[in-house]
């Protein structure tokens, strides 16, 4: 009877102590809370939504125990700096474009897309099953960054332009804003390029600082305004037949992360 006793007291111990414990915060220390950094404003088309549905999938998939917290571009970095963050812990995670991260390393321009370059179907083919995973994956792992294919957007235009284009002799002296390899095009006929971020390229345009821009598909360009600026807008696009996006996680966080 007395070792009942007691092996009965030995449980309630252990339920108290349980108890106390998850009055206590031990179940918070469970959960998960990461910072992602999105390249594109949530009122973009098309890219601007997709990391708000993986913090929303991640959540619900998790019962509340996984929450991922996204800051739009300025908040947490600017809009295509976020790859050393990443790297270094500043944020766990991060959505954008590989070509973001050109300045890193150049194969990362054609990670995410060049001229006359394969239209979606066959890009993601690519990446699933040629091989384009597993070298972005290592390229990314030598800066510590675990690499995620995230997403295909279909052909761009060729551009929004103040003056109306008759003659490749205008080109020459223009300052355009213009991304990866595409801008290499570019340059060999005159035109002065740069990257900009979406966010930042209508200031600029506004400003003078550009004459022309390109960025997406006319739907995403909407969202930014360039037609109120620059009223020529000419397609089909040559430099961007489709364009790969990505999820960066920094390879500590993420190999921290249970199974689960």
């Amino acid at each position: 009877m007395v070792a009942k006793i007691l092996k009965t007291a030995g449980f309630a111990a252990v339920a108290a102590v349980v108890a106390t414990a998850m009055g206590t915060g031990a179940v918070d220390a469970k959960k998960v809370r990461w910072k992602m950094h999105a390249a594109f404003g949530q009122n973009v088309a098309v890219l601007g939504p997709p990391p708000h549905r993986i913090a929303e999938a991640v959540k619900r998939m998790s019962d509340g125990d996984f929450d991922i917290k996204v800051f739009e571009p300025g908040a947490l970095a600017g809009g295509y700096a976020y790859y050393d963050p990443v790297s270094q812990g500043g944020f766990e995670a991060a959505f954008g474009t590989p070509g973001a991260n050109q300045g890193k390393n150049s194969v990362y321009a054609f990670l995410s897309t060049w001229p006359f370059g394969p239209a979606a179907p066959e890009f993601v083919a690519w990446f699933k099953y040629g091989g384009g995973v597993e070298l972005a994956e290592e390229m990314y792992a030598r800066d510590n960054i675990k690499y995620l294919l995230c997403g295909m957007i279909p052909p761009e235009t060729s551009g929004w332009f103040r003056e109306e284009i008759k003659s490749l002799d205008q080109l020459k002296g223009l300052k355009m804003r213009f991304f990866g390899v595409g801008a290499k095009v570019m340059q060999k006929f005159g035109v002065s390029t740069q990257q900009l971020a979406g966010g930042d390229i209508y200031p600029a345009l506004e400003l003078g600082t550009i004459d022309a821009t390109e960025f997406s598909m006319p739907a995403i360009d909407r969202s930014y305004g360039f037609y109120q600026i620059a009223k020529y807008n000419y397609f089909p696009g040559w430099h961007q037949q489709s364009t790969s996006n990505e999820l960066l996680i920094n390879m500590d966080k993420w190999n921290e992360l249970p199974d689960s």
